[in-house]
């Protein structure tokens, strides 16, 4: 009797075992592809320095409402990002690890209620591999660790989409009661994470959540289903979570929807206007590079998905809706006449769920198939880097940057290698499973080193941080510095940085002025009608003390110190 029973009450104790070291797994997963190395480096791009210097005034000034650049309004995008890097300044104080917080928060947010979805959809092993692989593209991983408004935005219109989910009924299961009742808690969460998304970007996230959904239903013929997102109470979660602040800021300034819908809305998704022109394709690579090192499963799965849909010519409601919502996006954000990367990220959660699905199922079918492509991208990759190493060698350059990017392709190319061989060469569940686990690892270890990293390879030798520290050590006066010939992103990081707007040096020849810039400022000024003396230059930037012609004494005077 002991004999006969014994194997059988050792299974719930080794599934629970599993079941820890996945939950283990995917906790360390979240933390290491999310939170670790928030502020490894300094800000990165004109964005970061400006969102950071509007949520630091927040903080200092209490004021929520209207968000100001350098003393001035500035509408360009809602406050959300502002008010969680402003609370996350008071919490833990100045930084860019604190400013990149909420991006961070938002991505685990999203990707926990996308799991849940994958759970309730398709079951445990999908909600696996959903968790494991969304979080671990270069899309997330990047977006997760920047103070910007993108993952916000799609964070929150990803929660909002989850709560639509249920409320339309994909994601009941055998649990569910056979008598449908109205979802009030989803329409309550449903209106209000949407409205987070309209505070967190704009309107956008109403035309992309309803397009979605229209679509959707017209294809389902589920209209009643979809009607049901029009609930009262979906539409007041939604009305009192996201007009307040528009209602507010637009008493306090008059031309606020003038300038944040008219031209930060319309007429930068309608004309070329902001020159981010790209064309109708643009998109496709996007998608394909933010997928790394996922980009042959996502090759995959579109074959195999339309080999598939060609058979049966159907697919599941709730695949309908995943496809719906991803192809949405893509679509509306090509047709668009200003076109940046990080627009794309709202069809990353939906694609991400599409990919973890056909990991479990389709490639299980076809694993043959699957494991090659897999092996095959990942054997391009390790060609592209060794012929990379080679050229390296024989130009005898010894450049970190580039010996970085050696490193960086070999951590794309691991993963699909490893992956592959457990389709490959193997049927059972539980060797694909530890393939997954060990696909991981070259993802995992240098991101939880990425500060070490960053600092031996140099792969950031420059910054507007590391300038500002340099120009305060020594001694430069602030208060008289300006600029000439610097990008955006060098003004907008030195101002934060320095804690001042430094203004354009007006060429005037007869101030008396520092002039920081990149390019040697005394020796194209020769013929100009000024003094000039180099006072500090490092990594391509040079400083330049300026003065009248006439007070040639100042350029043998030694410094003192400010």
């Amino acid at each position: 009797m002991t004999e006969a029973t014994a194997p059988i009450a050792a299974s719930p104790r080794a599934s629970n075992i599993a079941r820890i070291g996945w939950a283990i797994l995917i906790l360390a997963t979240l933390y290491v592809c999310y939170f670790s190395h928030l502020g490894a480096i300094g800000f990165v791009g004109p964005d970061e320095p400006r969102y950071a210097w509007i949520a630091r005034d927040m903080a200092e000034t209490g004021d929520w409402v209207t968000p100001r650049l350098y003393g001035k309004p500035w509408f360009e995008k809602p406050p959300l990002l502002y008010w969680g890097a402003a609370l996350s300044f008071k919490l833990f104080g100045v930084s860019e690890a604190s400013a990149r917080l909420p991006s961070a928060l938002s991505a685990l947010l999203a990707t926990l209620a996308l799991g849940w979805l994958a759970l309730r959809l398709y079951g445990a092993e999908t909600a696996r591999w959903m968790l494991l692989l969304l979080p671990t593209t270069v899309g997330m991983i990047g977006f997760s660790h920047a103070a910007a408004t993108d993952m916000p935005f799609s964070g929150m219109l990803t929660i909002a989409m989850v709560c639509s989910a249920v409320v339309l009924g994909l994601a009941r299961n055998e649990h569910t009661p056979i008598l449908p009742r109205t979802p009030w808690v989803a329409l309550l969460l449903f209106g209000f994470f949407l409205g987070l998304a309209v505070l967190a970007k704009g309107p956008a996230a109403i035309i992309l959540s309803g397009g979605a959904i229209f679509f959707w239903a017209l294809f389902t013929k589920r209209w009643r289903d979809a009607f049901h997102l029009l609930h009262p109470i979906a539409i007041a979660s939604f009305c009192l979570t996201a007009l307040p602040w528009y209602i507010l800021c637009a008493r306090r300034n008059p031309d606020f929807f003038r300038i944040f819908i008219i031209e930060h809305n319309f007429k930068r998704y309608l004309t070329p206007e902001f020159q981010h022109i790209q064309p109708f394709w643009f998109y496709v690579p996007v998608l394909l590079v933010a997928f790394l090192p996922w980009t042959a499963v996502l090759l995959w799965t579109g074959v195999a998905g339309l080999f598939r849909f060609g058979k049966l010519r159907k697919c599941s409601d709730g695949m309908g809706f995943l496809l719906c919502w991803l192809s949405f996006c893509v679509v509306f954000f090509s047709v668009s006449q200003s076109k940046l990367p990080g627009y794309i990220l709202p069809a990353v959660p939906a694609l991400a769920l599409v990919l973890a699905r056909a990991c479990n199922s389709l490639a299980s079918e076809n694993a043959k198939s699957f494991g090659t492509t897999l092996l095959g991208f990942s054997l391009l990759v390790f060609y592209i880097t060794l012929a990379e190493r080679f050229r390296l060698q024989r130009s005898g350059a010894h450049d970190l940057s580039e010996f970085a990017i050696v490193m960086i392709l070999l951590a794309v190319a691991f993963p699909g290698v490893i992956l592959s061989l457990g389709f490959v060469f193997s049927r059972r569940g539980q060797v694909r499973s530890a393939a997954l686990l060990l696909s991981l690892l070259p993802i995992l270890l240098p991101l939880s080193g990425a500060d070490r990293l960053v600092s031996d390879l140099g792969i950031v030798r420059n910054s507007p941080c590391k300038s500002a520290a340099e120009l305060l050590d020594q001694r430069i006066p602030i208060d008289r510095l300006t600029t000439y010939n610097l990008g955006p992103s060098w003004r907008y990081g030195l101002n934060f940085y320095l804690g001042k707007e430094l203004p354009p040096w007006s060429q005037d020849p007869s101030m008396d002025t520092y002039v920081i810039s990149g390019i040697h400022l005394c020796i194209a000024s020769q013929a100009m009608g000024f003094l000039c003396s180099d006072e500090y230059s490092a990594d391509g930037l040079f400083v330049s003390h300026v003065t009248p012609k006439d007070s040639p004494g100042r350029l043998n005077e030694s410094r003192q110190p400010h």
